[in-house]
């Protein structure tokens, strides 16, 4: 099996890069979604501030307890501290649960604004952006990466203002009761970074690898079941099971050695806090036996030696976490970031800002007038994906209102190229499309794809109900025209014939159809939307003859009028098309109607003889008597 991860997947980013260190610009961006919520980041930071602070008053309280014990006995007046006690507990309260509350809001505002912005930056980018990504790549980046970076930016920065108030607030109390104690303490802390700097490296490179092998197993998980049927058929299981034992054994290795290093090094952080804890103890003990201190401030050191290292150790891990999501920070910005190669030009642009408003959809005219789109011509017009690699050479072509054009050839010739380069998915890189005699560059991109009907080899229909996806190609259309525009596909039929008619669920994908009755509904969109340019790349290649048949019937109603452009394998449907084009090797080689094509005695008349054999010997197979 083919699996994809994302260390080895050349999207322009280099893991280990970013992983080297934070990058501060980075984060700096990805903060920007959190700062959209003023309000609520203040007041995450303000109970996180607080929280700390009462923290660091408990030891003092404690204090104050063990010294008025100390020196009143019996008779000492406690209440001031239980009532501080109890002020101080309600105050933590409150603030946690103030954090608990904003940390979870902003959590969910930052995820919602960053996959709401990627969904739109998705919906704008141009065809070719997603000829580089597989859909993996970009479901990783908008669900899990996305739930990732926004607990880091919602909970980090609780812990950074929580843990840097803590330590400073620690420090300082312990530097005002006793400074040389408080040195013993803060002596701890450059061993501590470098054990920390040391560990974190290597826990960073193996939690990496396993993240990296986890996104091999799920993409194995996921092919696995998509192309169950194929594996089946040439008895793979064995081998991919052998090569998905590979990736849980790799998983496994992984995950035993970050564990292992996770397992040494928080005992190590342990060892030197207990090593902090146990010379304050010494050295406090000597001092309270000489009395240069209380028993209430020596209490409140051992205190404050405990949790001095709870906010060194929670940062620690924010600080590897960051790194380790600088690949999903970057990837998810590119994503949001990304400007779309096709987009309207500085001039439209303009334009439209004059006219205070998006273009309105031009609807079909019959009688000829100005929203009608009166011709098509391609004039030298050439296409490559990639610049040494021409797929479409010096094309040449006019096509005018009420004309329907056939575009056959060998696969790979570039037919569905052409098409695309037409509707604009794609641009030429050389040449014009003119539309009305302007280049289509000049006009909006809008108005050009609103006026766009497209019938696809593979079509694709949305969960939903029936209706729902017919009406997908004209959201306002009443149920009378869309049953119309199914009668005219020849799909009303089908769709009667179930159980709940137009309202029937039709699954995720359309999985609870068949491909022709998914390609009949595709077909009734296409209709419904009465484009002005009708484009259809297979449209009938996944419906029986006969339902083809009275689509053929109905076709002459609907591409009246209309520019046409028609794939076909299947030669047979497309003889009555205004003009036959045979595209091989990107270049248009033969141009005219199916008679004089066959006339002529070229490559599409050896096309069509070769397809009538083969369609004739079919026939005689299948009425051919079977022996008994």
């Amino acid at each position: 099996m083919d699996t994809y991860d994302d260390e080895t997947y050349d999207d322009g980013f280099d893991d280990d890069a970013l992983a080297s260190r934070v990058n501060v610009a980075l984060w700096k961006k990805l903060f920007s979604y959190a700062r959209r919520y003023p309000r609520e980041l203040v007041g995450l930071g303000v109970s996180a501030f607080v929280t700390a602070c009462m923290e660091v008053t408990y030891p003092l309280i404690t204090r104050g307890v063990v010294d008025a014990v100390q020196m009143e006995g019996s008779q000492a007046r406690l209440w001031p501290w239980i009532a501080g006690y109890a002020a101080t507990t309600a105050t933590i309260v409150v603030a946690i649960g103030c954090f608990i509350w904003l940390g979870g809001k902003i959590r969910t505002h930052v995820s919602h604004d960053i996959r709401r912005d990627g969904f739109d930056s998705l919906q704008r980018l141009s065809f070719s952006f997603y000829d580089h990504r597989p859909v993996g790549w970009l479901m990783a980046r908008m669900t899990s990466d996305c739930e990732r970076l926004s607990n880091i930016l919602a909970w980090g920065f609780l812990d950074l203002i929580w843990g840097s108030t803590m330590m400073l607030g620690i420090s300082l109390a312990m530097l005002v009761m006793n400074a040389k104690l408080a040195l013993v303490v803060l002596a701890i802390i450059p061993v501590l970074g470098w054990v920390s700097a040391r560990f974190q490296t290597r826990i960073l490179k193996s939690a990496r690898k396993v993240r990296a092998t986890n996104s091999r197993i799920t993409a194995s998980y996921n092919e696995a079941i998509t192309g169950v049927l194929t594996s089946k058929a040439f008895v793979r299981e064995d081998a991919n099971l052998n090569e998905f034992q590979h990736l849980t054994d790799t998983m496994q290795g992984s995950s035993v050695l970050n564990l292992t290093q996770a397992a040494i090094y928080v005992p190590i952080v342990i060892t030197l806090a207990s090593l902090a804890t146990g010379l304050t103890l010494a050295l406090g003990g000597i001092d309270l036996l000489g009395g240069l201190i209380s028993a209430g401030t020596l209490v409140a050191f051992m205190a404050y030696t405990r949790h001095f290292f709870d906010p060194v150790e929670q940062l620690g891990h924010w600080f590897a976490e960051m790194q380790m999501a600088q690949a999903s920070a970057e990837r998810i910005l590119s994503l949001i970031e990304a400007e779309p190669e096709i987009k309207d030009s500085p001039d439209v642009l303009e334009t439209l800002a004059r006219n205070r408003r998006l273009p309105e959809r031009q609807t079909y005219a019959p009688d000829g007038g100005d929203a009608a789109i009166e011709e098509i011509e391609l004039r030298n017009l050439s296409f490559a994906y990639q610049a040494d690699q021409p797929v479409l050479e010096n094309i040449n072509l006019k096509v005018r209102r009420g004309e329907t054009v056939a575009i056959v050839g060998s696969t790979g010739g570039g037919k569905s190229t052409l098409v695309n380069v037409i509707c604009r998915f794609y641009e030429p890189t050389s040449g014009q499309v003119l539309i009305d005699g302007i280049d289509y560059r000049n006009r909006s991109l809008h108005w050009l794809q609103s006026n766009l009907g497209m019938v696809l080899q593979n079509a694709h229909v949305f969960s939903g109900s029936i209706i729902d996806n017919i009406r997908y190609g004209r959201l306002e259309a009443g149920d009378g025209e869309v049953r119309a525009a199914a009668r005219l596909a020849g799909a009303d039929a089908f769709i009667e014939s179930l159980e709940d008619g137009y309202e029937t669920q039709v699954g995720e994908g359309g999985d609870r159809l068949s491909a022709g009755q998914k390609q009949l509904v595709s077909f009734a969109r296409a209709i419904l939307a009465d484009p002005q340019i009708l484009v259809m790349d297979e449209a009938t290649s996944s419906v029986d003859t006969e339902t083809e048949q009275r689509i053929q019937q109905g076709l002459g109603n609907i591409l009246q009028g209309r520019i046409a452009f028609v794939i076909a394998h299947r030669l047979s449907t497309i003889r009555n098309a205004d003009r036959i084009i045979v595209l091989e090797h990107g270049r248009i080689i033969e141009n005219g109607t199916h008679a004089s094509l066959m006339a002529g005695g070229g490559r599409y008349y050896d096309l069509y003889r070769q397809q009538s054999l083969q369609e004739s010997s079919t026939t005689l197979n299948a009425s051919a008597p079977r022996p008994a």
